[in-house]
């Protein structure tokens, strides 16, 4: 008598930040989209991590005989400590999150409330979860939130720890390098600040998990090389979007942008134009454009050529800088912090030079990417009781640290960058009862300032102002 034929067993491992189905020899229609044949192991296959949600569904669906050996995160037990009441534009996003599968990103202004958020999402999700975040002083900050909300210990990786629990928290740095390691340990991701994901880098650390729910979290999705549209791939679509304008008055502060035109002295005009002038006929003899999508690199590497071309780029600088960090800029500022010398000020400048300067001349403390943890925190704790009134900073504050509510901004110099200039008015917008938030823009007049002003404000946060 015939016997009936055997039902192959097919089964799904982690295999170093890759998945690998068994057994060897299996036909091109019985394998899911996403591997390919690895005659490195056997002829079976393989494909990166993160198509683990689709291979288990294609596989449970496909065969009535597959073992899943990939997955190795739990199912938890959360329960918050403290109740707390979400807002409605969190709720909303929880609720368009779940209807997204569990995958995708929300963008929210800063100081909406995205932690929260987080928090919402990991207890309806009730599986490990990895946090991952851009700096140092996220990590303490969403190790802090976590444990609180939870009564946990929390496991980290990064700034020199290495302690992985069923809810850890990481850096991007770490977690691209260690997630082969612990790609398999996380039903969860949490992508804080998702628009730094898609460098080739961080990417791996979407591709080498296997967590089958993704949420990413921002202020500013989109990146000026458009690189943010592989996030559809790596985390999920955008499935909720508030802007600052939607929330300003109710959840956050009601505030004004104040553009201030400044001039130039005499002595500082005759030096600006004459190292403008001169760096502007060295590109222009060299056919420069640096408007252009590789202008700068190309400018860059013609200074680097001859003593003419590093006496160029030493103008550009000298332009730059009595632009940014002009006298009229330092006595305007001077006026700023008398006139708001009883409200918490930060100001922000473009470089570290700028402000160390301003500290110098006003005796305030700066925050820069030298400043040791421990001092950054005693400034920003004095900011927040009061001990101190303002502090200065270059670019460490427009993202990543938890700052205390601060009334008034402002901008010495920056960018054209739009994200950053939304960044920079975030961080005033902590809602407290009848505050009005103040940002100052400081501008310094012919010279390429205006410019780069008109760049950074072309964001609806600013078309009301």
């Amino acid at each position: 008598m015939e016997q009936p034929a055997r039902m192959t067993t097919l089964s799904l491992e982690f295999d170093r930040g890759s998945l690998v189905l068994s057994p060897a020899g299996l036909e091109l229609s019985d394998v899911p989209t996403g591997f390919v044949l690895d005659p490195r192991i056997g002829g079976r296959y393989r494909a990166e991590a993160c198509w683990y949600r689709r291979a288990v569904g294609t596989l449970t669906r496909s065969s009535s005989s597959f073992v899943d050996r990939a997955r190795n995160y739990t199912t938890l037990q959360l329960s918050q400590r403290h109740s707390l009441d979400p807002f409605p534009h969190q709720q909303e996003a929880l609720a368009e999150w779940d209807r997204s599968e569990r995958s995708g990103i929300v963008i929210l202004p800063t100081g909406a409330g995205k932690s929260f958020l987080a928090i919402m999402a990991m207890q309806v999700v009730q599986r490990s979860t990895l946090i991952v975040v851009p700096t140092l002083d996220l990590l303490t900050q969403w190790t802090r939130v976590v444990s609180s909300a939870f009564g946990i210990d929390v496991g980290v990786v990064g700034g020199g720890e290495y302690s992985v629990s069923d809810i850890t928290v990481t850096t991007y740095d770490s977690a691209y390098r260690h997630m082969d390691r612990f790609g398999d340990r996380f039903g969860l991701i949490v992508f804080d600040e998702v628009h730094h994901l898609p460098s080739d880098t961080y990417a791996q650390a979407a591709k080498l998990a296997i967590a089958p729910y993704r949420l990413g979290l921002t202020a500013t999705l989109e990146r000026p090389d458009g690189a943010h549209h592989v996030l559809d791939t790596l985390v999920g679509p955008v499935v909720y979007r508030k802007s600052v304008t939607d929330l300003k008055g109710v959840y956050l502060s009601d505030y004004e942008v104040r553009r201030i035109n400044v001039a130039l002295t005499p002595d500082e005009r005759s030096e600006h134009d004459k190292e403008r002038g001169l760096y502007l006929e060295f590109i222009k003899r060299h056919g420069i454009r640096l408007g252009g999508p590789r202008g700068w690199q190309q400018f860059l590497r013609a200074t680097n050529k001859s003593a003419e071309g590093r006496r160029a780029l030493r103008a550009y600088h000298a332009q730059r800088h009595i632009a940014m960090a002009s006298e009229s800029k330092m006595e305007v500022l001077r006026t700023i912090l008398e006139t708001h010398a009883q409200e918490p000020c930060v100001f922000f400048a473009n470089d570290n030079r700028t402000v160390y300067e301003v500290s110098r001349r006003f005796l305030v403390p700066v925050i820069t990417h030298e400043t040791p943890a421990k001092e950054r925190r005693r400034w920003l704790d004095g900011l927040a009781a009061g001990r101190i009134r303002a502090v200065g900073t270059s670019r460490v504050l427009n993202e990543g640290v938890d700052m205390p509510d601060v009334s008034v901004g402002i901008i010495l110099s920056g960018t054209g960058s739009v994200r950053e200039h939304v960044q920079r008015l975030g961080r005033i917008l902590r809602h407290r009862e009848g505050k009005l938030a103040i940002l100052y823009e400081l501008v310094t007049a012919d010279t390429a300032e205006p410019h780069t002003s008109r760049r950074r404000r072309e964001h609806e946060a600013y078309r009301e102002c």
